[in-house]
């Protein structure tokens, strides 16, 4: 079996691993400025997609130009999540290089696109192909494969303990090789509960004494997830950005979260914003949280909110999820201030950080790999990947952190 990486090898972004040259695990894009898309651009026979994230399906209509039709394999909300996707990237950047495909190559999603649900065997390229329950986001998925010879395990992106959304992952199939995201490597994520409650006393402090709280949460996911928590916690709040489509669409697969009921309350413990007629500027008034895309301040509604509320000390700013170098958000941690919509602002509300993270820390990761002993293990998707590989030396057959761009050969060479 040859895997070859075409992105997402030390790196967290533009995930893609092509499989015997016919099989193409994923295809992502990195956010970036400009953002950054996978080093070559194949022609699989077939793709299978772990999860409906950017960084992992954010270039797969590009695979469709020209006479290019490979099937596309992927669970119903995964589907659902990267034709949104797609339709977003393409109405902030159509006609530009920072989307490499059309309208055209979106409808041919569409046309090649076949979903499949968890533990169902099915054929692509010649491969029996096998997708488990990862635990990341409703749909997300192990993928693994099988050429005859080799059984190959892609974890995508994975949790090991219960969200409030999703179940953590289970599923620990056989394999010969595991290639392992490793975005945590070095985190120990405090426990969920502690987490929630500290989250829900700062917040309710806030309103308590008079302000309003902007919570940026990715659309995919975390906005779920902190809708859900409002309402176990009987907070005001308010969502807008592409949360609100994402979370009308889940609705639509309760099989793919863990509590649906949970997830109907939240929804309608929360108020839509429509964004017509100032409402944002009134919203922003308020005493209530307000849980609004983007995660790390890179655009949506936030560009509206934050400037609303920045002035004022009584304010907070709760930050869900990791915050990539170089975006917005990360320099309002760092420095106190951020570039919002081209202008760069000091804040004097309070900015506060929480470790929402949907990904298996260091103890979730060692514990899934210790079920894996006898497999060849390529340690891929963070920005550590080779310290983690050699802290894993030893407890498995092998270990390497390719390299974008490495060709990895497992078994017979022509297999």
């Amino acid at each position: 079996m040859n895997i070859r990486f075409l992105g997402g090898a030390g790196e967290v972004g533009r995930s893609a691993v092509l499989v015997n040259d016919s099989l193409l695990l994923d295809y992502g894009m990195k956010t970036a400025t400009p953002p950054q898309f996978p080093v070559e651009q194949p022609e699989p026979e077939a793709v299978v997609v772990s999860h409906g994230h950017l960084d992992h399906v954010g270039s797969i209509p590009s695979l469709l130009s020209g006479n290019r039709r490979p099937s596309i394999h992927w669970t119903p909300p995964t589907r659902e999540l990267a034709l949104t996707l797609a339709r977003d990237t393409l109405k902030l950047h159509g006609g530009t290089y920072d989307c490499p495909f059309t309208e055209t190559e979106i409808k041919r999603v569409t046309q090649v696109s076949e979903t499949h649900g968890y533990r169902e065997t099915f054929e692509a390229a010649g491969h029996e192909v096998t997708l488990y329950n990862a635990g990341h986001i409703p749909g997300s998925a192990h993928v693994l494969i099988d050429d005859g010879e080799t059984q190959l395990l892609y974890t995508g992106d994975f949790h090991t303990d219960d969200q409030r959304l999703v179940a953590g992952t289970t599923a620990r199939p056989d394999a010969d090789v595991v290639i392992c995201e490793s975005t945590y490597s070095d985190v120990e994520h405090e426990a969920r509960e502690t987490l929630e409650e500290r989250f829900a006393e700062s917040v309710k402090t806030t309103l308590w004494e008079g302000g309003t709280v902007v919570v940026p949460a990715f659309a995919i996911g975390r906005t779920q997830e902190m809708l859900m928590i409002c309402e176990a916690h009987d907070i005001p709040c308010y969502v807008d950005g592409m949360g609100k489509r994402v979370t009308e669409m889940l609705r639509q697969y309760p099989e793919f979260v863990r509590d649906a009921d949970a997830l109907a309350r939240a929804k309608s413990h929360a108020r839509f914003v429509t964004g017509r007629d100032g409402q944002r500027k009134r919203i922003a008034e308020k005493n209530a949280a307000i849980i609004t895309t983007s995660g790390m301040l890179s655009g949506g509604p936030a560009m509206t909110y934050i400037p609303a509320i920045r002035d004022r000390p009584v304010n907070k700013i709760t930050l869900t999820g990791y915050q990539v170098e170089g975006t917005p958000g990360r320099d309002l941690l760092d420095t106190g201030s951020a570039e919002i919509d081209g202008q760069r602002m000091p804040v004097a509300a309070q900015v506060e950080s929480y470790d929402f993270s949907a990904h298996a820390d260091r103890d979730g990761l060692l514990e899934f790999l210790e079920e894996y002993p006898a497999a060849e293990l390529l340690v891929t998707h963070g920005d550590r990947c080779d310290a983690f590989a050699a802290e894993l030396e030893g407890q498995h057959a092998g270990v390497t952190a390719p390299s974008i761009g490495d060709t990895v050969s497992i078994g017979h060479a022509d297999s």
